[in-house]
């Protein structure tokens, strides 16, 4: 259940940022709601973690030369933003896209081994929760994941314009997306779990919305899905 299209994060940054959690006994799935952003800091300047990675993220981050656009993905800096903001040298601009909760817990306990539905759901709210303390008082566009897939043209146009108008982003070089390359990029073929109307009471009290596979019914996968 890997992204077909391929990831976007930085290595080095990714890095770091396990080598943050690392040091407070926790990880990108376990304890980060404890994570601390100045004891982070005071780990890096004592020496006592590694910082190699962090500086060869820097040395992007800190461009002075940076005459396009860029863009920093981790879900990780949900929770180390703070960290971050105290290394690089130039305020950034949010672009805080996000997907239903139900939807993020079954890919969860898909893709990761051991991984329960509730867990999955602790970790949506804990990483939603902290990604808007984190970065209020910056500017901020938000998006969502059916928005992406229902009309991805227009969508990513409007996040575009909004983070150029409004945020002061650095313009791209192409003022309008075209259609092919969003065409070739974005396919809602790939987004396995969605949800659909209706209800289904899983818990007493407790209703949530069914989901419909995107997996042909009687194929292996349609029946992994349902294991």
């Amino acid at each position: 259940f890997d992204n077909e299209k391929g990831f976007y994060e930085r290595i080095d940054i990714v890095l770091q940022n396990d080598e943050f959690f690392s040091a407070q006994h926790m990880g990108w799935s376990f304890n980060v709601y404890n994570y601390d952003s100045d004891k982070a800091l005071r780990h890096k300047q004592q020496g006592t973690i590694s910082f190699k990675e962090g500086t060869k993220g820097l040395r992007f981050l800190n461009n002075p030369h940076k005459a396009l656009p860029y863009l920093q993905k981790d879900p990780r800096m949900c929770i180390t933003l703070p960290t971050w903001l105290k290394l690089v040298d130039q305020t950034p601009a949010v672009v805080f896209t996000y997907r239903h909760p139900m939807e993020v817990a079954m890919s969860l306990q898909k893709r990761e081994q051991g991984f329960t539905f509730e867990h999955g759901l602790r970790l949506w709210i804990v990483y939603n929760m902290r990604a808007l303390q984190n970065s209020a008082g910056l500017c901020r566009v938000f998006s969502t994941n059916e928005a992406v897939v229902k009309n991805p043209l227009v969508e990513v146009q409007r996040i575009k314009d909004e983070l150029t108008k409004r945020c002061n982003v650095i313009p791209p070089p192409v003022p309008t997306l075209p259609k092919s390359v969003v065409d070739e990029f974005v396919d809602p073929k790939l987004q396995h779990n969605k949800e659909k109307p209706g209800g289904e009471e899983i818990k007493e009290g407790c209703v949530a919305p069914v989901y419909q596979s995107e997996f042909q019914v009687g194929t292996n996968k349609y029946k992994d899905e349902r294991k």
